[in-house]
C-alpha cells in the first residue's frame, strides 16, 4: 500500500505518534494488558486518529501485520525446531564447550559476539538470532549470571551487520540510489561494524549485565539436560513413555557443519542476487535462479532443519519421538510471533500514515551538513515508524541529489551516517524489539534499558566514526 497524503500538519501527526507510543506504553507497564492485544487497539486507534477513512482500516492494519508475519513465522518456527534439535542432541552444549574452551570463561561473551558477527554476514538479524539462541542460552547456563552478559553481543553483532553491511537490503539499497560503489561500501563498513559492534554492544553489555540481572528464560527450550539424555519421555529427551538411554553428543564439526549449511546458502543468495542486480551475471541463468532459490532465508532453514532431523534427530531415537520434539518447541513461539506481527501492524500504521513523509521533509530544510543530515533524517524514519531498512531507503531517496558528485568512500560513509540512524533507539514499533524482548523473556521497561539503549549506543558509535572519517577523505 501507498502512504495516505497527510490529513493534518507535521506537529500533529508527530503528537499523535507520540501519544500513541505512550498510551501503548501505559497499557502493557501500568495496566498489565497483553502486549499483543495492546498493539492491535493502538494501533486501531492510531488508525483513526490520523485520518484513515474508515472503510481502509482493516486493509491498513493487514499490511503491516501480514508483512511482518510473511518475514518473521517462518524463520522462527524452523529455526526454533533447528534450535530445539541442537538443544536435546547436545550440538548447542558442543558448541558452547568449544567456544569456552579456545576462548576461557572471561571471554566467551566476546566469542559468542565474533561468532555471531561472522555467521550474521549474509544472514538477517531474526535468522541468525534465532539459530544462536540455544548457542547463547547453553553458555548463559554454564557460567550464570545475567543473561545481557551473553546476549547483547551476539545479538549486537547480527544487528550491527545487519544495518551497516552489504550484502544486507538496506545498506544495498542506501549505497543504489546513492550511486555508490557496493563493494567500497562494504569494504569502508566492515571495520566500522567492528568497532561500533565493540564499543556499542560488547563493552555496553559488560555495563548492561551488572545492571540488569536477567534470568535465562527455560520457555523456549527448556532446562538444560546437556543433551545426551534420550529416550521416549515427555522431557526433553523425547516423547512418551519408555527408559531413557545415553548417546555421545555429536561431534564439533557435525553441529559446525549444519550451521554452515544456511550460511553457505544464504551467502549464494545474497552474492548472486547481487551480481544479477548490478548487472554482472545475467537474469534467466536456471542454475543462478536455483542457487537464489535455495538461499532464500525460510528455504535455507527449511533445508538445514531436514539435515538435522537426518544427522541429529535420528541418533537413538524413533521419527515419532523426534517430530514429538519439534512439535513441543513450536507452541511457546506462538505468543512472539503473533506479538511481532502486531508491532509490525503497528509500525505499518504510522509508516502509512504519512507520518515520516512529513517529518523528513521539514528536515531535509535544516541546512545542516549533508552527513548529520542524513543522520538526522534516517533517525527520525525510524523512531517514527520502526523500520530500519525504510529508514535507509528512504533517506538515501531524499538526500540523493545532494549526494551526486560525491567520491566512492565519502558515499560510503554516507550509507554508514543513515544505516547508524536507521540503528538507534529500536522501540514498540519495531518488530526487531518484541523479538528481542520475547526470546529473552524481558518485559517492556528493562528492553527499553537494554536493548533500546545498546541499539542507540550501537548506531552512534558507527556514526562517530564515520563523522571522524569524513572530513578526511573530501
Amino acid at each position: 500500500m501507498d502512504p495516505i497524503a497527510p490529513v493534518y500538519g507535521t506537529t500533529v501527526l508527530l503528537l499523535i505518534a507520540a501519544a500513541a507510543v505512550a498510551v501503548l506504553l501505559f497499557l502493557i507497564i501500568k495496566v498489565k494488558l497483553h502486549a499483543f492485544i495492546a498493539l492491535v487497539l493502538v494501533s486501531v486507534l492510531t488508525a483513526i486518529a490520523v485520518g484513515f477513512p474508515l472503510g481502509d482500516i482493516p486493509d491498513v492494519l493487514i499490511y503491516g501485520f501480514a508483512d511482518t508475519i510473511a518475514s518473521v513465522a517462518l524463520l522462527v518456527g524452523f529455526g526454533v525446531m533447528l534450535g530445539r534439535l541442537l538443544e536435546v542432541t547436545g550440538g548447542a552444549q558442543v558448541l558452547a564447550d568449544t567456544l569456552v574452551g579456545r576462548f576461557g570463561e572471561k571471554r566467551a561473551p566476546f566469542a559468542l559476539g565474533v561468532a555471531a558477527f561472522i555467521f550474521g554476514l549474509p544472514i538477517f538479524f531474526d535468522a541468525g538470532l534465532v539459530v544462536f539462541l540455544p548457542i547463547i542460552l547453553t553458555v548463559a547456563r554454564r557460567f550464570g549470571g545475567s543473561l545481557l552478559y551473553y546476549a547483547l553481543p551476539a545479538a549486537g553483532a547480527f544487528a550491527a551487520v545487519h544495518a551497516l553491511m552489504p550484502p544486507h537490503p538496506g545498506p544495498v539499497a542506501a549505497g543504489t540510489l546513492l550511486d555508490g560503489d557496493i563493494g567500497i561500501i562494504m569494504l569502508v563498513s566492515l571495520p566500522i561494524a567492528m568497532v561500533a559492534w565493540f564499543v556499542g554492544s560488547y563493552l555496553v553489555s559488560r555495563v548492561m549485565g551488572a545492571r540488569f540481572d536477567v534470568a535465562v528464560p527455560t520457555y523456549l527450550f527448556g532446562e538444560q539436560n546437556g543433551g545426551t539424555d534420550v529416550g521416549t519421555g515427555t522431557d526433553a529427551g523425547g516423547g512418551v513413555g519408555s527408559t531413557t538411554t545415553k548417546v555421545k553428543a555429536p561431534a564439533f564439526s557435525t553441529v559446525l557443519g549444519l550451521l554452515a549449511i544456511p550460511f553457505v546458502l544464504i551467502a549464494f543468495n545474497t552474492i548472486l542476487t547481487t551480481l544479477v542486480e548490478n548487472g554482472t551475471l545475467g537474469e534467466g541463468n536456471k542454475i543462478v535462479d536455483l542457487l537464489i532459490l535455495l538461499g532464500v532465508t525460510p528455504v535455507a532453514l527449511l533445508i538445514t532443519l531436514l539435515v538435522a532431523i537426518v544427522v541429529l534427530g535420528t541418533r537413538g531415537r524413533s521419527m515419532d519421538d523426534t517430530m514429538s520434539i519439534l512439535d513441543d518447541s513450536l507452541g511457546p513461539i506462538c505468543a512472539i510471533i503473533l506479538i511481532t506481527g502486531a508491532g509490525g501492524m503497528f509500525g505499518g500504521v504510522l509508516e502509512l500514515s504519512g507520518i515520516g513523509e512529513a517529518l523528513t521533509s521539514s528536515l531535509s530544510d535544516l541546512g545542516i551538513p549533508l552527513l548529520l543530515q542524513a543522520f538526522f533524517i534516517a533517525t527520525a524514519i525510524r523512531v517514527a515508524q520502526g523500520s530500519a531498512t525504510v529508514a535507509l531507503t528512504t533517506t538515501a531517496g531524499l538526500i540523493a541529489s545532494d549526494a551526486a558528485g560525491l567520491g566512492d568512500v565519502q558515499i560510503a560513509l554516507l550509507v554508514t551516517a543513515i544505516a547508524a540512524g536507521a540503528t538507534v533507539l529500536s522501540h514498540v514499533n519495531d518488530s526487531g524489539f518484541w523479538l528481542v524482548s520475547k526470546f529473552f523473556e524481558m518485559d517492556v521497561k528493562t528492553t527499553l534499558k537494554t536493548w533500546t539503549v545498546m541499539e542507540t549506543t550501537l548506531g552512534l558509535s558507527a556514526f562517530a566514526v564515520a563523522a571522524v572519517l569524513y572530513p578526511l577523505v573530501g
